[in-house]
This record gives C-alpha cells, sequence and structure tokens, in this order.
C-alpha cells in the first residue's frame, strides 16, 4: 500500500473531531536589525470573493489525486490534504475553508515540521532597492538559524508595497519568541496561508479549462 492510500485508510476509521480555534503564542519585544529604507512592491495576498462555481465544481469532481495534489501546493501535508479532499464535494468556497482551518489545527507536531521545511521564500522584485534585500535576507538568515525553518507570514489585506516592511516587522518581533511560542505563531501563519493560496486557486478564470487542477498556483508567503 502507497502512503496515500496508508493515509486515506487511516483516515477512513477515524472521524474526525471537533476543534474550537487555538488562541496564538505571545509575541515578545523586538530585536534590532538593520532598518529597511523606502518602501518597495511585492506580490499582494488578498481573500478575495468566492470562485466562479465552475471551479469549485471541477475541484469538486476532480480525481482524488488531483484535488490532493492542489491542496498540497497550498499546505505540504498529505494526511491534510486527503483529509480536505476526502470531504468534497464543499457547497461554496467558505465552506472548503473552513474544512482546511479544521484540518490544519490537527496536523500533528511532526507534520507542522514537515510543512514548514516545505515552505520556501518568494523572490524581492528585481527592482527592489539592494538595501531592502539586504535587510530581508539578514533577517531571515536569523530567523532560520534559530528556528531552523523557513519565516511564514501571511499578508492578506496588506498593501503590496508595505509588504517587505511587514515582513521585517514580524520576522524582527518573532525573534524575540522561545521555540515552541514561535511553532503556535508560526502554526497560525501557515494555516491562513494555506487558505489564501487554496482561495487564488480557486478564483481565477471562469473558465474551468483554465483551472489546472494540481497545477502549482499558490500565493506568496513570507
Amino acid at each position: 500500500m502507497d502512503p496515500v492510500d496508508t493515509v486515506r485508510a487511516q483516515l477512513s476509521h477515524h472521524p474526525p473531531p471537533t476543534h474550537t480555534r487555538r488562541p496564538r503564542g505571545p509575541t515578545l519585544p523586538a530585536h534590532r536589525l538593520p532598518e529597511l529604507p523606502g518602501r518597495v512592491a511585492v506580490p499582494g495576498q488578498s481573500r478575495g470573493t468566492p470562485g466562479a462555481p465552475g471551479m469549485l465544481g471541477r475541484f469538486n469532481t476532480a480525481p482524488d489525486a488531483d484535488a490532493e495534489a492542489t491542496l498540497l501546493t497550498c499546505l505540504h501535508s498529505l494526511r491534510w490534504a486527503v483529509r480536505v479532499a476526502r470531504h468534497r464535494p464543499y457547497p461554496d468556497l467558505p465552506s472548503l475553508l473552513a474544512a482546511c482551518d479544521e484540518a490544519a489545527y490537527d496536523l500533528t507536531p511532526a507534520e507542522l515540521s514537515a510543512a514548514l521545511a516545505a515552505e520556501t521564500l518568494p523572490p524581492l522584485p528585481a527592482d527592489a532597492y539592494s538595501a531592502a534585500h539586504t535587510a530581508l535576507d539578514a533577517a531571515h538568515a536569523a530567523y532560520e538559524a534559530k528556528f531552523g525553518h523557513a519565516f511564514v507570514i501571511c499578508l492578506d489585506g496588506v498593501p503590496p508595497a508595505e509588504g517587505p516592511d511587514r515582513v521585517l516587522e514580524g520576522i524582527r518581533s518573532r525573534l524575540a519568541n522561545d521555540p515552541e511560542e514561535e511553532r503556535v505563531v508560526a502554526a497560525e501563519e501557515l494555516r491562513r496561508l494555506a487558505g489564501e493560496r487554496l482561495t487564488k486557486a480557486l478564483t481565477g478564470p471562469a473558465d474551468p479549462a483554465d483551472l489546472a487542477i494540481g497545477h502549482h498556483t499558490a500565493g506568496h508567503g513570507w
């Protein structure tokens, strides 16, 4: 039995429990890192509006492997993807996002570690100031050295021009967390980022032929 079939079999015998939202860990005073002069443009994130029925419908009726592949581009956890795909069809996008949240709250410590390890940093725009590159590179390096994984943050609702500043502020603040506190914060940001990525994947062109289930259409996390 391959890993996907194993996960599906395990989930079929363990109905998911109902959970309440877990509180975020505290954020301690920030460490000082190089200042970021000016502002630069970065890709924005927006929750947006529910996708066209045809696009959500295609996700609902796609083969399990294709739906799971799409979900894995949003959050790299096989059990999470299988669980969300198993509960199709979803009547609307908010219902799908609620199921994604519920499944994300149940990630084990090992699954969370694997999902965080799979995250990578998107590049800054080519025309970004060199000082922005230097400051963010130093901040990311300090974060990864302390916590062992890429910094993740959901920039939902943040104007694109404010993205780098917000990221730098977030890293400065979260560097002061201890590892357990930061895992709580990172898990929450990863959960939000997964929802944002899936929203982007399902709110593209109205023509279902333009939606490649399984194609990486993830949004940008920092």
